[in-house]
């Protein structure tokens, strides 16, 4: 699952990824890779993991990743194919979750592309460019659609409805995901266009060191604009952030962070963030080879769960064995809680939770 960090040029979302790109911002122990020159697999902080390896000792550990994308810089035209125009839309529309990165903070010796500093005027250009391709998109759609309505298919008129709908709110500026649809609406007939406006966001506030841990007058304007999106809103000082990745020992990063007032680095948060906007989720296995941290889609069922970590183990799936998170640590191992009867066996129609530390049965 991939998220993209976009916005307009200058606003730090290269200084951004590189904070991201850098592990020791997120820990003292993972490494970071990188696939290609603008994608990263970034490790997701839990400090549940660090928990279990305490508890278990084993030979290795595993961190949940989720990838980060850092989309070229969008201008306006871009829909129109200006600039990077065409590469920009074609890498943002193969992500998941979009990270919208706003210039919140106020440096003459940074030029914007516009002049001035105004954070609701640059999340207006991206989404007008965003929504003019959506609402290509949907045009082409409603072409193909019409013909068969007409007919008389019913199928075809409710997707016209649907498309309409899509339409209307897209020439009024409104995001698809800010559209009001039927969920029936949005998951036969909406969903599957892969609409770029219908992808969930989180708007990342880009501030000055001085504003990291409150906020500013920008940041709040921020939060009043996107109020009805159903959008998060994360503020980070990513120049801060930058120097925080430059230090090299773990306590002095730590003193640094407490220092400004934050508990830990806002990429942390960020990550995190970014893994819940995905709708994922972490199950755990840990044994003395490895403790390692599974990622799932929130409401996967045990078996779906099991074929993550091999589709054999999908296909033969017999029991899961599982044990509540709090009960490993309280108990502090897996042979304390079997003897407190805390492990519980589930079948195929379990829906796992976040945080179950699982073993797997399966017969191929």
């Amino acid at each position: 699952m991939k998220a993209g960090i976009v916005g307009l040029p200058n606003v730090g979302k290269s200084t951004l990824f590189n904070c991201l790109s850098n592990a020791k911002a997120q820990s003292a122990n993972f490494p970071f890779c990188t696939i290609e020159p603008n994608i990263g697999v970034v490790n997701v902080p839990d400090p549940r993991l660090l928990k279990l390896e305490e508890l278990v000792n084993p030979e290795r550990v595993m961190p949940a990743t989720v990838e980060i994308v850092d989309i070229a810089g969008l201008v306006k035209g871009a829909s129109k194919g200006e600039g990077l125009g065409n590469q920009f839309l074609g890498n943002i529309r193969e992500t998941d979750a979009i990270l919208h990165v706003l210039r919140c903070f106020e440096n003459d010796n940074i030029v914007h592309v516009d002049g001035s500093i105004d954070p609701i005027r640059d999340k207006e250009t991206i989404d007008m460019e965003l929504q003019l391709k959506d609402l290509e998109t949907a045009e082409k759609k409603l072409d193909k659609v019409k013909r068969a309505a007409k007919t008389g298919n019913k199928e075809a008129q409710k997707e016209e409805a649907a498309l309409l709908k899509v339409k209307a709110g897209l020439e009024a500026g409104i995001s698809v995901r800010a559209i009001e649809l039927t969920e029936e609406e949005r998951n036969e007939f909406i969903v599957p266009l892969q609409f770029i406006t219908d992808k969930p966001v989180m708007y990342v506030c880009n501030v000055d060191e001085g504003a990291a841990v409150e906020g500013n007058a920008h940041v709040e304007r921020v939060r009043e604009a996107v109020k009805d999106e159903n959008a998060e809103v994360l503020v980070l000082a990513v120049g801060t952030e930058a120097d925080i990745t430059e230090l090299e020992d773990f306590e002095e990063r730590q003193m640094f962070l407490q220092d400004i007032g934050l508990d830990e680095p806002g990429s942390a948060k960020l990550i995190r963030g970014a893994y819940e906007l995905l709708d994922l989720q972490t199950y755990f296995t840990a044994g003395v080879k490895e403790v390692r941290a599974w990622t799932i889609p929130v409401g996967a069922s045990a078996p779906q769960a099991a074929g993550v970590i091999h589709t054999d183990f999908e296909k033969g799936f017999i029991r899961a064995e599982v044990i509540n998170y709090d009960d490993y640590v309280s108990y502090g191992s897996e042979a304390k809680v079997k003897e407190a009867g805390k492990m519980r066996v589930e079948g195929k129609d379990y829906i796992v939770k976040d945080g179950d530390v699982m073993h797997f049965r399966f017969n191929v």
